[in-house]
């Protein structure tokens, strides 16, 4: 049985970090691919980044150079380091794993804002 819990969200002003935290269980997650994807009200869950059970990073253009993702296979966490924040990166977060089905946690809400 996978589960998955987001957290780290938060009010943060332009410019700011945070670091989105994704905690995973499940026997599948060594060698899962884990995604984050981000919802902004109205629109279509969009990809943020994703990370290969070996660590082969993928980023969407729209935060190249600013998202880190990263995973510490020993305690099932996925990071997602999240730097010089703008308002048009206010979401809700969501931690995606895919093993035959989609599994996904409920979500954390970041908000850039001055």
């Amino acid at each position: 049985q996978v589960q998955l819990v987001e957290s780290g969200g938060g009010v943060v002003q332009p410019g700011g970090s945070l670091r989105l935290t994704c905690a995973a269980s499940g026997s599948v997650f060594e060698v899962a691919t884990i995604n984050w994807y981000r919802r902004v009200s109205g629109k279509e869950r969009e990809l943020v980044a994703a990370i290969t059970g070996g660590g082969v990073t993928n980023y969407a253009d729209f935060v190249k150079g600013r998202f880190t993702i990263s995973r510490d296979n020993a305690v099932k966490m996925v990071y997602l380091q999240m730097n010089s924040l703008k308002p048009e990166d206010t979401a809700t977060y969501y931690c995606n794993l895919k093993f035959g089905r989609d599994y996904w946690g409920q979500g954390t809400r970041v908000t850039v804002s001055s």
